[in-house]
């Protein structure tokens, strides 16, 4: 996974220090966020054409690292 983290770039300098793809300034969430909604790779790919599979799957590396450190309350959905 070290490998795939070495893909993500943090700079204060570069989008306020968002976490981007290496030599880009593309989010890593917005690649999330992308995947998220449904978007295939695929469909990232032919927007973002700059992106390879590899960096796709550091941002999802990324993602899963940063759940181990940090997490958001979901509501539980009560079952009656």
């Amino acid at each position: 996974m070290n490998a795939l983290l070495d893909r993500i770039s943090i700079d204060p300098a570069v989008c306020g220090g968002k976490p981007c793809i290496k030599g880009t300034r593309i989010w890593v969430s917005l690649v999330l966020d992308f995947l998220a909604d449904g978007m295939s790779e695929p469909e990232l790919s032919a927007d973002y054409p700059q992106l390879t599979h590899q960096d796709v799957l550091a941002a999802i590396a990324y993602g899963a690292e940063m759940s181990r450190e940090r997490f958001i309350p979901i509501p539980l959905d009560h079952v009656a």
